[in-house]
């Protein structure tokens, strides 16, 4: 049996955008509330009953939200344009290997955007997917 778990933060950020449409405004710093989920994927543990321990999950994203929470995305390394879809790339490649990653979503809910990056299955302990 497979399990699917998933965890939540959020983090406020401010950045600009070059954009083509509402270009005045994307151009000036603005912030936003920023929503995003990670979603693990695997066969729980015999020993532990889990698939992760939600723990581990927790400290790893903790670490995540510090690099962008009340920060000028613009100048985060290795984000690019701070664009929904870079920030779920920027999440899925911080967490470390053991973070079975199945896929990353981030929404604004003021606003009604959202974005999800689905990964691929990544191989388990037993070399099944």
């Amino acid at each position: 049996m497979k399990f699917e778990l998933s965890q939540r933060f959020w983090f406020d950020a401010a950045h600009t955008l070059d954009r083509e449409i509402e270009r005045e405004g994307s151009l000036r710093i603005h912030g936003h509330t920023y929503h995003a989920e990670v979603f693990v994927e695997g066969v729980r543990n015999p020993r532990t009953g889990m698939v992760m321990d939600l723990g581990h999950l927790r400290r790893e994203l903790a670490a995540v939200r510090d690099a962008l929470d009340h920060r000028l995305l613009d100048e985060v390394p290795e984000l690019g344009p701070p664009t929904l879809e870079n920030l779920c790339v920027f999440i899925a490649r911080k967490l470390s290997p053991q973070v079975p990653v199945t896929a990353v979503r981030v929404w604004r809910e003021s606003v009604g955007d959202s974005c999800k990056l689905t990964l691929p299955p990544q191989p388990q302990a037993d070399g099944t997917n």
